[in-house]
């Protein structure tokens, strides 16, 4: 007689904690799965931008439902405590999201333009996100690392994604070549955070940290460098910025938006994650080194962009001081400075995308109409792109009425209660000279008597249209009623 066996316990599986990232993965594989059965149907396009937009639909009613949860129950982690679900995952993955949607819609113009292959975008982009929202909830140092890697892949594709042209290969080429050594260093960050604590769970690491003194912090003090690294490529900080300028111009300019606003939110997630949460008691070792990458970033983006004659090049360096200005709000290292941070990377996601997107317009067929001279006289031409570029460009100086002055201020506040008035010294100095080289577009758009010779005529399709009212929208909103995304990123202040 055949004894009972016993059943073999196994742990469960919390599915909503995950459900974000498996609905966005799955849309990218449902459009790759059609793509193949379909080739050459009519429609394959259309299909995979529903598809992409019902993944994106779903992942934000999951997103929803985690909200409800953590406001009723808590923040909570699952997946044997290597994904966490708090409002800062959720709050980050909206931002995500809106970026992703904002980014496919300004493809679909862009793609038939250019008579690219559509579904195949569309799909790298989808799971591309999924590797963002798993980053914003990684609550291991091996799941940021996994989600890094499912993030940077479908990139180092996109920027390489139009094979025509030299640029978009040189950009991809160079983006996989030095991604690839950034992530060899977070990774060995990894190991040597491993050696010293035991463990790769960041709350592992915050008991290991709270009950013993390490004698030794050799060891602990050179992994978090190592992260910061990684960490200071994705986010596009000095001296990390490398790749930045040849990677934005040369990668088509959807994917330049899309870089520029959903990856960065994911990078900062993940690295405001890792130092509140691991490292919040070595605070007094890591605040110096964001402090350094925060003022290089400051100087070194507003500096470059005055010399570039290259609007996406100029936009490049933008994007690196920008980075600056949410590392004032990371080293204030203060529940002010997350909320700062938080607020400025859904401002800055909205304007980058919406500017960027009268860039896509100008840059014409073959998208290499980008220098300076292809803007003058533009007010002329296409008023109304010329008012939507200006409003944009106002907005990422920081003038006031835009989410762009409040933003800056929130970063600034943040800095002030930490006691850091050097840093906000340099922060408002690099604003004044960042205001130079956005007017001068503006100057050349209204003030210049001469139009460019041979400009094409410009055409705006409904989903870049659509992306330049949303931006131009929730920029004013946030400069004018910024309350209700104030509390919002106050309430994701509550980490787990």
């Amino acid at each position: 007689m055949i004894a009972a066996v016993e059943p073999i316990p196994t742990p469960g599986t919390d599915w909503l904690a995950i459900a974000p990232e498996v609905a966005l993965a799955l849309a990218g594989v449902l459009v790759v799965l059609g793509r193949s059965l379909a080739r050459r149907a009519p429609g394959v396009l259309a299909a995979s931008t529903v598809t992409a937009f019902a993944g994106l639909a779903a992942a934000g009613l999951f997103s929803w439902a985690q909200w409800i949860r953590v406001r009723e129950d808590g923040p909570y982690t699952a997946l044997s405590g290597m994904v966490a679900v708090d409002g800062f995952r959720v709050f980050v993955g909206v931002v995500v999201l809106a970026a992703t949607l904002m980014a496919l819609l300004l493809a679909l113009g862009y793609l038939g333009r250019e008579r690219l292959e559509g579904p195949e975008y569309v799909a790298l982009v989808l799971l591309s996100a999924a590797g963002m929202l798993a980053m914003a909830s990684a609550n291991d140092l091996i799941v940021v690392f996994v989600a890094l890697e499912i993030l940077s892949l479908p990139l180092y594709v996109l920027a390489a994604f139009d094979r025509r042209r030299l640029a978009s290969q040189e950009a991809g080429l160079k983006y996989f070549v030095l991604g690839a050594f950034a992530s060899a260093v977070f990774l060995y960050g990894v190991a040597l955070i491993y050696g010293a604590t035991g463990t790769t769970s960041l709350t592992g690491i915050t008991r290991f940290l709270a009950a013993n003194t390490l004698l030794e912090e050799g060891v602990l003090l050179g992994g978090i460098a190592l992260l910061l690294v990684g960490f200071g490529f994705k986010v596009a900080a000095a001296p990390f910025h490398m790749w930045t300028p040849d990677v934005y111009q040369g990668a088509p300019t959807p994917v330049t938006a899309f870089m520029a606003s959903a990856t960065k939110a994911a990078a900062f997630a993940a690295l405001l994650r890792v130092l509140l949460t691991a490292f919040d008691t070595y605070r007094v070792d890591w605040r110096p080194i964001v402090w350094a990458l925060a003022v290089l970033s400051l100087v070194v983006g507003s500096v470059a962009a005055l010399v570039q004659t290259d609007v996406k090049r100029m936009l490049a360096y933008s994007s690196i001081s920008h980075a600056g200005y949410v590392l004032i709000g990371v080293q204030a290292a203060n529940e002010r400075g997350l909320e700062a941070a938080l607020f400025y990377l859904f401002a800055y996601a909205f304007m980058v995308v919406g500017t960027l997107a009268v860039v896509t317009l100008v840059g014409g067929r073959g998208d290499d109409r980008h220098t300076l001279d292809t803007y003058r006289g533009l007010a002329s031409r296409r008023p109304a792109l010329a008012g939507v570029l200006a409003f944009l460009l106002l907005a990422q100086t920081g003038v006031p009425v835009t989410g762009g002055f409040v933003a800056k201020l929130g970063v600034f506040v943040a800095a002030v209660d930490a006691g850091e008035y050097a840093l906000v010294l340099v922060g408002v100095l690099a604003a004044a000279v960042a205001a130079f080289f956005y007017l001068r577009v503006i100057v050349l758009m209204y003030m210049s008597g001469e139009e460019e010779s041979g400009a094409p005529a410009l055409r705006v399709d409904p989903g870049t249209g659509l992306v330049m009212v949303a931006a131009v929208a929730f920029t004013l909103w946030l400069g004018t009623f910024p309350g209700a995304l104030l509390t919002f990123a106050r309430d994701a202040t509550l980490l787990f």
